[in-house]
């Protein structure tokens, strides 16, 4: 599946759904443990949540990856923790404004 920003995709294992912000030079994005699927196709069958990738999504947050360059805005939350091939994406922390004193 090629990706650009503003790609949609959505979990196959839980409710999460994202929209590509930056795009991974390359790799396999997962959340919940299972590959995540085109936002208008269907989820596939059978596809169970992976307990060892279960932390959650929060929406409106940004998760990134350091290596790959990729990041993703999740738009619905889930159950599943995003990764990309094995490693858990950060929530990107809002950088801090300075003071007005």
């Amino acid at each position: 599946m090629k990706l650009t920003p503003g790609t949609r995709l959505k979990s196959a294992a839980c409710d999460t759904e994202v929209v590509v912000v930056r795009v991974p030079s390359e790799g396999a994005i997962t959340c919940g443990g299972a590959p995540m699927v085109p936002f208008a196709e269907a989820k596939p069958a059978g596809v169970s949540l992976d307990s060892a990738a279960s932390g959650g999504t929060l929406m409106g947050k940004r998760y990134h990856d350091e290596q790959t360059g990729l990041e993703m805005l999740c738009t619905k939350p889930g159950k599943g923790s995003l990764a990309i091939d094995g490693r858990p994406l950060q929530l990107r922390e809002a950088k801090q404004l300075p003071s007005s004193d």
